[in-house]
């Protein structure tokens, strides 16, 4: 079932009279709960734009109010994904609003657990990811313990996904693993390479320059050294040879 056709089920029992609220809705979230919680969050964005720098085709955001329903109802018919990713166009928003962007939802979901959010994320939020809002990924990661779950949607339920050697789940949608390393939730490449942070791929960068140059200065220090004992032989023996 595609998306716009969610949208239109859900929204079968509103009533004509109803009037949609404007477009440009302003995000609703509350703040993150802790620090460890921002930086998780924004740790996951930067990965993922920087993993597809050269591409205009996704939306990848966190804590921002995904609109579904006119009568916004706090408790059931609005929520902020922690994290979520979709393919559309690459560009800033105020909020997601379901009716606006073509009827499309979430594909990704990542929300990271708190003692608050935890019951909620586990429980009605996943029931609303799976049965609403159709979305084909969902994990869940708790910054503190470590807990970490992935789900992925076969025939309308979603299934715990099995871990591989290394405790990753695979992301279909992103074909991507994820995995935690350092105590954070992070992206890896198919072949196992982790999807590097821009400060990490610009220290990467200038640590492959540095090797370079070390390599190129002991190259011509050898040189060096070759011509040297080659003079030294010239004084003593005359030239070499042909």
């Amino acid at each position: 079932m595609s998306s716009a056709q969610n949208l239109e089920i859900s929204l079968q029992d509103v009533s004509e009279d109803v009037i949609f609220p404007p477009s440009d809705l302003l995000s609703d979230e509350p703040p993150l709960e802790t620090e460890l919680h921002l930086r998780q969050m924004l740790l996951l964005i930067q990965c993922l734009e920087w993993w597809w720098r050269e591409r205009q085709d996704f939306y990848a955001c966190g804590n921002l109010t995904v609109y579904y329903s006119p009568r916004q109802r706090k408790s059931e018919q609005f929520r902020g994904p922690d994290f979520f990713v979709l393919d559309t166009e690459r560009k800033p928003r105020k909020s997601w609003v379901v009716w606006e962007e073509d009827g499309k939802y979430p594909h990704v979901i990542i929300e990271i657990l708190s003692p608050k959010t935890a019951d909620t994320d586990r429980g009605l939020k996943k029931q609303i990811y799976q049965d609403i809002w159709r979305t084909p990924n969902y994990f869940w990661f708790d910054p503190q313990t470590l807990e970490f779950k992935g789900f992925e949607l076969l025939s309308g339920r979603y299934q715990e996904l099995n871990s591989n050697e290394k405790g990753w789940l695979w992301s279909q949608q992103l074909e991507l693993y994820l995995g935690i390393y350092e105590s954070k939730l992070r992206f890896f490449c198919p072949n196992g390479e982790l999807i590097s942070t821009p400060e990490e791929a610009a220290f990467k960068q200038q640590e492959r320059a540095d090797q370079e140059q070390q390599q190129r200065q002991q190259a011509e220090q050898r040189l060096a050294e070759m011509e040297t004992i080659l003079a030294r032989y010239r004084e003593r023996f005359g030239e070499l040879l042909e």
